[in-house]
C-alpha cells in the first residue's frame, strides 16, 4: 500500500512507527498514545483494544512492552484493513491480530471462549455527546460521538473478557468522570485516575482511568500529566510519552526511562 489521495502515511513516536490512515474521517491523535502509555501491562500479557481504528494505540503499546500479544477489535472494515497493514509494515503482525466486529453487539452474546480471555483491555470509546452537533462524516461521527450506554456496554464486555485479576483502561473527557465511575463500579475496583492538563493553570481536559476485577482497594488519584508548559512547549513528561513511547505514571515505566 502507498499513500493515496484518500490515505495518508504518517509518523508517530518520533518516526519510530509509521501508520496509514484515512485522510478524512477518524484520524488518530494524542489520546491514543496517552492511552497506550497508561496501560499497566507486562511482558507476556495478552491485551485487547476496543475500537482500535488503524491501530495507533496498540502499536504504541507493542512498541513499549516486548512479548505482549494484542487483539484489535474494530467495527469499520476499512480501518481493520489499514490496521493489519500497519501491523505488517511495523513488523508486529506476529504479535497481534485484528478482528472485525461490533463490540456493542458482542456485549450481549454469551461469555467468551477461553482463548478470548485477556490480562488487559484498553479503549478510547466515542465520548462526544451524541446529542450535540456531530460531524457530517459518517466514519468520524461513529468514532467520536457516543453515549453513556455505549460506555457501559464496552465496560461490561471488557469485564466478560478479562481474567480474574484483569484490568481495563480507558480515556474519556474529564467532565464526565461520574459516568466513567458509574460504568466501572461495582464490577471493577482498585480504580486509579490520571488527570491530563493541557497546560499549567488550565482545567483538566482528559482522564485516564484504570479498574481491576476482584480488587477492593480504594480509589487513587495518580500523578497528573501536563502536556505543555507556560510557554506552550511540550513538557518533559509529554515528550517522553508522545515522542519516545514512554509510560505514565512512572511506576509502570520499565524499559523506557524518561529522557533528558
Amino acid at each position: 500500500m502507498h499513500e493515496t489521495p484518500d490515505i495518508t502515511d504518517d509518523a508517530i513516536l518520533n518516526g519510530r512507527l509509521r501508520l496509514f490512515q484515512p485522510k478524512r474521517g477518524h484520524r488518530f491523535g494524542h489520546d491514543a498514545i496517552l492511552l497506550a502509555a497508561s496501560v499497566p501491562a507486562r511482558r507476556g500479557d495478552r491485551v485487547a483494544e476496543f475500537g482500535a481504528g488503524v491501530g495507533a494505540a496498540s502499536l504504541a503499546l507493542l512498541a513499549r512492552i516486548p512479548d505482549v500479544h494484542a487483539t484489535l477489535f474494530e467495527i469499520d472494515e476499512k480501518l481493520c484493513a489499514l490496521a493489519r497493514e500497519n501491523l505488517a509494515r511495523n513488523h508486529m503482525s506476529h504479535r497481534a491480530q485484528v478482528i472485525h466486529c461490533d463490540v456493542m453487539t458482542e456485549a450481549a452474546d454469551s461469555p467468551p471462549r477461553s482463548m478470548d480471555i485477556f490480562h488487559h483491555i484498553f479503549m478510547n470509546p466515542p465520548f462526544n455527546d451524541a446529542s450535540l452537533q456531530a460531524s457530517p462524516d459518517p466514519a468520524r461521527r461513529q468514532a467520536h460521538a457516543g453515549s453513556e450506554e455505549l460506555l457501559q456496554n464496552w465496560v461490561r464486555r471488557a469485564w466478560q473478557m478479562l481474567d480474574n485479576s484483569g484490568a481495563v483502561t480507558l480515556i474519556w473527557r474529564a467532565e464526565a468522570l461520574e459516568s466513567v465511575l458509574n460504568a466501572l463500579q461495582p464490577q471493577f475496583g482498585g480504580i486509579s485516575i490520571i488527570p491530563v492538563y493541557p497546560a499549567p493553570d488550565r482545567a483538566v481536559i482528559r482522564i485516564i482511568v484504570t479498574g481491576r476485577k476482584n480488587d477492593r482497594s480504594p480509589l487513587r488519584i495518580q500523578p497528573s500529566l501536563t502536556l505543555n508548559d507556560r510557554d506552550q512547549k511540550p513538557t518533559l513528561e509529554a515528550e517522553n510519552i508522545l515522542r519516545h513511547g514512554g509510560a505514565w505514571p512512572r511506576e509502570i515505566l520499565s524499559d523506557h526511562p524518561i529522557k533528558p
